[in-house]
């Protein structure tokens, strides 16, 4: 898909039909989040793809965002792991996984597949009932598969504050 493509027809879906995502197509997504760049390209992030029923259920149990989704991708990084600048020691670790969850966004719309990039989750939940992650510090959480017919767009989707408001030369 062309790029100008990817980014004008994505959008945030909110109901996903109750389906399995096959591996492969997942592993497509996965290589080009791989690619993201990363500060100092330390690459403090991880990606879970959260799609076992349990996994699933804590996913459900931490947001009200899961729209029906039967697979989740779950962003996050190591603290420890990420660059940090010398001059006010903010850790990169969150623009890192930004990063990445950016170019995995765009990459499921690629694919073929509608996601939604949720923040709106209880990390402790998250921590609490799968403790093997809990050295990690989670960005979003991204409800991934094929549209449910009424998961189109929001009808604020096309709605963009003007470019001057967001944009200045200096």
């Amino acid at each position: 898909m062309d790029f100008e493509k990817v980014i004008r027809e994505r959008y945030a879906c909110r109901a996903f039909l109750d389906e399995l995502i096959p591996e492969e197509k997942i592993r497509e997504i996965l290589e080009a989040a791989h690619m993201a760049p990363t500060a100092k390209n330390l690459q403090p992030q991880k990606i879970f793809v959260i799609q076992s029923e349990a996994a699933c259920e804590v996913i459900r149990e931490a947001t009200p965002c899961s729209y029906g989704a039967r697979q989740f991708f779950l962003v996050g990084y190591d603290r420890e792991q990420a660059w940090i600048r010398s001059f006010d020691e903010r850790n990169f670790g969150v623009v890192d996984a930004s990063i990445v969850a950016t170019h995995l966004v765009l990459a499921i719309e690629n694919a073929g597949l509608e996601s939604c990039w949720v923040g709106h989750f209880d990390p402790a939940v998250i921590r609490e009932k799968l403790p093997s992650l809990a050295a990690y510090d989670f960005v979003a959480i991204f409800p991934f598969g094929h549209a449910a017919p009424e998961g189109g767009p929001s009808e604020r989707h096309e709605q963009r504050r003007p470019s001057s408001d967001c944009v200045e030369f200096i």
